[in-house]
């Protein structure tokens, strides 16, 4: 299934909701129920947000942005994490005012149900957007089900403090039922508001993906061709690897441009959307571009 698709699934599944939550809030008169409302309409600005960004990031690569514009994808994740601080402090802020005027809780049942239901809604979506996310590598739909997992996990919480308030008539609970909400999914946005900032410092591939580039490089290396200066970046979806290969000096250009066309197609089968960037260098030639240079 296709980003854009998912996140207008995510657009779909927010608005419902939202109307759940809210429906949930209205009859029982739930602050705790209020945070989670709250917290379905900061998913939906991010999904709108978002398909925004993907569809930037989804343009092709023209004179004023050679690369590309696939880092407009770190943008959505970074807007979602200050959403969700807002919506935090919005809910900090109701939970205080209950504590100061304490109000009963009406039609727990009805409330209960629909929290559940949407949340059963919220985990279904979130499980398929975070395998998508790994498919396509893309930091928006893993900034999305993330955050509707969280969503989930606080509904969750939500109905477990409400069954208690229902039992023993505790009315300070839902407060702090709130409260907890807030922290949780602060918690969150800022784990989403630092991957926006690492991927926006051209962050290394990943791990395996650095895996996958040396597995192809071995395949060609051997006494008389070497490697070195590799360095990798990623930009949203796209990965790219510069690095050096050494060879025998006394090869011909046609010899040498031959052996960088077919490592550079080993590099792009082994990790599909790769772009490579090859330096060919003699054997006896070391580049120095990036030493420390000693300064008077």
């Amino acid at each position: 299934m296709q980003v854009k698709t998912l996140l207008k699934l995510s657009i779909a599944a927010a608005i419902a909701t939202i109307a759940m939550k809210s429906a949930a809030w209205w009859v029982t008169d739930s602050v705790g129920l209020l945070s989670d409302a709250m917290e379905s309409f900061v998913n939906l600005a991010s999904a709108l947000f978002a398909i925004a960004m993907v569809t930037i990031a989804q343009r092709p690569a023209d004179e004023d942005h050679p690369f590309g514009h696939t880092k407009a994808e770190y943008f959505s994740s970074g807007f979602e994490g200050l959403l969700i601080v807002g919506a935090a402090a919005g809910i900090i802020w109701a939970a205080v005012h209950r504590f100061t005027e304490p109000q009963p809780l009406q039609s727990l049942g009805w409330g209960i149900a629909l929290a559940v239901v949407s949340s059963a809604l919220n985990w279904l979506l979130a499980w398929r957007m975070m395998a998508a996310s790994r498919e396509h590598r893309s930091i928006v739909l893993e900034a999305d089900a993330r955050h509707l997992y969280t969503d989930v996990w606080t509904s969750a919480g939500v109905v477990v403090g409400l069954v208690l308030v229902h039992l023993t008539g505790w009315l300070w609970l839902d407060p702090v039922l709130a409260i907890g909400v807030a922290l949780n999914i602060l918690r969150e946005g800022a784990h989403l508001a630092w991957r926006s900032v690492d991927g926006l410092m051209d962050s290394a591939v990943e791990p395996e993906v650095r895996a996958q580039i040396d597995r192809a490089l071995a395949q060609f290396a051997h006494h008389t061709i070497r490697f070195d200066h590799l360095v990798t970046r990623r930009a949203g979806q796209r990965r790219f690897v510069d690095l050096h290969m050494h060879m025998p000096a006394s090869w011909t250009l046609g010899r040498a441009a031959a052996l960088r066309t077919s490592v550079e197609q080993a590099l792009m089968s082994e990790v599909p959307g790769l772009r490579a960037s090859i330096q060919l260098l003699p054997s006896d030639v070391e580049a120095h571009f990036n030493d420390v240079e000693d300064t008077p």
